[in-house]
């Protein structure tokens, strides 16, 4: 822990940062597959089953068996690459794009609950940087 007073906040960051995923207003399985639709959006090319492990930090396995269940649910589907035609990258499809929307209109709306007793001005500041801080966190990561 840091022994300057000023720095108390940062200091509760990580806990913060637990707390806030803990109380995500969805299901462990719709957390699951809104993780895996993001990455796979969010992708600045073609994404394979080894990059999405690698993105989310688990093991292939469990990249693997999450993948199966959004395909089976209709919300990826695998295509060959157009780079490589051997490698079999993953796509969104019509039905994961609207899941992905979804899910998106869910948290809106709990953080404009959460929020609602704020100022408008702190409420766009907090989410232009909490947008700004899971890009820089997601270069820092492919850095890593």
């Amino acid at each position: 822990m840091s022994s300057a007073s000023g720095d108390v906040p940062l200091d509760q960051i990580g806990p913060a940062l637990s707390r806030l995923r803990r109380r995500t207003p969805a299901s462990g399985r719709d957390l699951s597959r809104n993780l895996v639709l993001n990455v796979v959006a969010d992708a600045p090319g073609e994404l394979t089953v080894g990059g999405l492990a690698a993105e989310m930090g688990v093991a292939q396995p469990v990249a693997s068996r999450t993948v199966a269940a959004c395909i089976a649910d209709g919300l990826l589907r695998r295509a060959a690459s157009q780079a490589d035609g051997r490698r079999t990258v993953l796509e969104l499809t019509e039905r994961g794009e609207a899941e992905r929307s979804r899910f998106a209109a869910e948290q809106r709306k709990a953080f404009e609950d959460i929020t609602a007793g704020w100022p408008p001005e702190d409420r766009a500041q907090f989410a232009r940087l909490l947008v700004r801080y899971s890009a820089d966190a997601a270069a820092w990561s492919r850095r890593r």
